[in-house]
C-alpha cells in the first residue's frame, strides 16, 4: 500500500458524481476525510455534530467511522443539498440531517458533542464560542480549509488568520495545527 491510497467510503464514487452534476464546487479533501473518519473512529457511543453538510462528502466518512452506539447531527442551511444527502444517507438511523441557518441553531441548542466539525461559517467565524461549549471535554474540535485557497475572496486570508490568532489565545482547548492538505486544526477540549 502506498501512503497516498486511500480507503475511500463505498458511497462516495457516486457522491462525487452527483456533485458533479450540479455543478457544487467545495468537495472535501480525501485525506480530511480519512482523518474525520480515523478521530470519529476513537471515539465509540459518542455524538458528533457537522457544520456544513454539503453534499455529503465528509459525512459518508464520518458515517463510515462511527460505531452502531454513535449519533451525528449535520446542518446545512441550503435545502436543495440536504434534499441530496437525505436521498444517500436518509436510512441511517444514527443520523440526523437538519435544514437550517447553521447560526440559528447553534445559539437555539444546548447538545453536547465528542466531535465538532465546522466546515461552514457558523461555528468557525461565526458563533466560536458558543459552539466550542458545545464540545464535551476530551472532545475534538476539527476546522479545515485555513491554508490559502485560490477561490478565497479578498480578505478572507486576514480572516483566517485572525481565527487563529484567536484560538491559540483560548486556555480550555489544546490545538494542533497542520500545514497539510488544505490546512487543518484539531483541537481538544481540556477536562
Amino acid at each position: 500500500m502506498k501512503l497516498e491510497d486511500i480507503n475511500k467510503p463505498s458511497i462516495f464514487a457516486e457522491l462525487e458524481r452527483k456533485g458533479k452534476e450540479i455543478g457544487f464546487n467545495m468537495p472535501s479533501d480525501l485525506y480530511i476525510g480519512s482523518l474525520l473518519k480515523n478521530l470519529i473512529t476513537s471515539k465509540p457511543n459518542s455524538n458528533f455534530l457537522e457544520l456544513g453538510t454539503g453534499i455529503g462528502l465528509s459525512l459518508s466518512w464520518m458515517l463510515s467511522g462511527m460505531d452502531s452506539g454513535s449519533r451525528m447531527v449535520s446542518v446545512d442551511n441550503d435545502p436543495k443539498l440536504i434534499e441530496i444527502a437525505n436521498s444517500f444517507f436518509g436510512n441511517d438511523q444514527r443520523l440526523e440531517l437538519i435544514c437550517a441557518n447553521g447560526e440559528e441553531w447553534i445559539v437555539q441548542n444546548d447538545l453536547k458533542f465528542d466531535l465538532i466539525f465546522a466546515d461552514a461559517w457558523p461555528g468557525k467565524y461565526s458563533l466560536l464560542d458558543e459552539t466550542l461549549a458545545m464540545l464535551n471535554p476530551g472532545g475534538f474540535y476539527m476546522i479545515d480549509d485555513m491554508k490559502e485557497q485560490p477561490n478565497w475572496p479578498d480578505g478572507h486570508a486576514e480572516k483566517a488568520n485572525s481565527l487563529i490568532e484567536i484560538l491559540d489565545s483560548r486556555t480550555d482547548l489544546v490545538f494542533t495545527k497542520l500545514n497539510w492538505s488544505t490546512g487543518v486544526i484539531i483541537g481538544t477540549k481540556l477536562l
